[in-house]
C-alpha cells in the first residue's frame, strides 16, 4: 500500500496552518458555514483574526489559548479548538472561553447591548460526552420549562471524533462527514482516493493540499514532528505507568493471598490462597493503573479499552477521587 504524503490534520501545527492563516482564511470561512450549518443570507463571508489569548496568566505558561479567535462582518465571535486528549474541565474551559470573548467586547464601554454572539467549536480526538451516542452536538442556553431560546449569546458544538465511524470515502454522506473523515484519516489517505472523497469541493480538497507534507519547508515538518513526538511521549508515558500499576498490584496480590493461605494452616489454603492472590493483584493493578490515567485525565473510555474494567467501575473510581 502507497504511503500517503497528507500529514495529519489533528496536530496543532497542521491545524492552525490550514484554519488560522490569512491565506487559508476561505478554508476557515467555508469550515465553519458547514458546521453551523450557515447557507444563504446567513452564510458567513468574510471573517477577521484576533489574538487568541485571552488569558495573560494562563498565556505565559504557554498554556490552554485557544487555537483560533475570530469575527465575521456582523460581529459574531468564533473559537475554533483541536483537542487531542481529554483533559480535565474542558467543558468548563469552552465556557471559560467563551465568556472571556463575549466580556472582552464590552471594553471600551459599557454598551451591553451590542454584545454579539459567540460561537465555540471544538474537534475533539477524544470522548467529551460519554453518554452521548452522535458524534456532533450542539448546546445552547433553554428556559428549563419552557424550552425557549431567550440567552441567544452563547453556542457550543463539539465534534467527538471518536463517535465518527464511517472509515470508507463512499459512506459519506454530507460535507459535515467529509471534514470529519478528513480530521480523522487525512494521514492515512492516498492520492488516488482524494477525489472520490472530496467530490466537487474544491475547499476541502485544498485543506488536504495544505497538509501536503511536500507543500512543508522543513522548518515547518520539524515544529509538527516536535509536537507529534510530544504527544507519543504522553501515551507511552501513560503506558509505562499501567504496565507499572499491574505489576505492583500483582506483587501485592500474591503477598494478600499468601497471608490468607498461611493463615488457612494448610496446603491447599495457601495454593487456594496464591490463586486468590494473583487475581486480586490483577484487580489492584487495574484499578491503581485507573486511578493514574484519571489523575492525567485520561478520558474514560480509553482507560476502558487500557485496564479492561467497566465503565461503570471506572465511575465508581472517579467518585472516590
Amino acid at each position: 500500500m502507497a504511503l500517503s504524503k497528507f500529514l495529519d490534520a489533528r496536530n496543532d501545527i497542521a491545524f492552525k496552518r490550514i484554519f488560522g492563516t490569512e491565506k487559508n482564511k476561505d478554508i476557515l470561512i467555508h469550515f465553519l458555514n458547514d458546521i453551523l450549518g450557515f447557507t444563504g443570507l446567513g452564510a458567513i463571508l468574510e471573517v477577521e483574526f484576533l489574538t487568541t489569548v485571552l488569558d495573560p496568566e494562563i498565556a505565559s505558561k504557554k498554556q490552554s489559548i485557544v487555537d483560533i479567535l475570530c469575527k465575521d462582518s456582523q460581529g459574531l465571535r468564533y473559537i475554533v479548538e483541536m483537542q487531542f486528549t481529554k483533559t480535565k474541565g474542558f467543558e468548563k474551559r469552552a465556557q471559560y472561553y467563551a465568556a472571556k470573548a463575549y466580556s472582552g467586547q464590552a471594553d471600551q464601554g459599557d454598551e451591553y447591548h451590542n454584545l454579539k454572539e459567540i460561537i465555540f467549536i471544538a474537534v475533539a480526538d477524544c470522548i467529551i460526552f460519554p453518554d452521548k451516542a452522535e458524534y456532533k452536538s450542539n448546546h445552547v442556553i433553554l428556559d428549563k420549562d419552557s424550552f425557549e431560546h431567550d440567552l441567544k449569546d452563547f453556542y457550543f458544538v463539539f465534534i467527538e471524533l471518536p463517535k465518527f465511524k464511517k472509515t470508507k470515502e463512499d459512506q459519506l454522506d454530507n460535507v459535515v462527514e467529509k471534514w470529519c473523515y478528513f480530521f480523522k484519516y487525512a494521514a492515512e489517505t492516498r492520492e488516488e482516493d482524494l477525489d472520490k472523497i472530496v467530490g466537487s469541493d474544491v475547499i476541502i480538497k485544498r485543506a488536504y493540499e495544505e497538509m501536503n507534507k511536500f507543500n512543508w519547508s522543513e522548518e515547518e515538518l520539524l515544529a509538527y514532528e516536535q509536537r507529534k513526538k510530544r504527544l507519543m511521549d504522553e501515551i507511552a508515558a501513560l503506558a509505562e505507568k499501567f504496565d507499572e500499576g499491574l505489576k505492583v498490584g500483582h506483587e501485592q496480590g500474591i503477598q494478600i493471598g499468601q497471608e490468607k493461605g498461611i493463615q488457612i494452616g494448610t496446603l491447599q489454603g495457601k495454593i487456594e490462597g496464591k490463586i486468590e492472590g494473583k487475581i486480586e493483584g490483577k484487580i489492584e493493578g487495574k484499578i491503581e493503573v485507573a486511578k493514574t490515567m484519571l489523575a492525567n485525565n485520561v478520558d474514560v473510555n480509553t482507560i476502558v479499552k487500557f485496564t479492561g474494567l467497566s465503565l461503570d467501575e471506572i465511575k465508581k473510581l472517579q467518585v472516590v477521587k
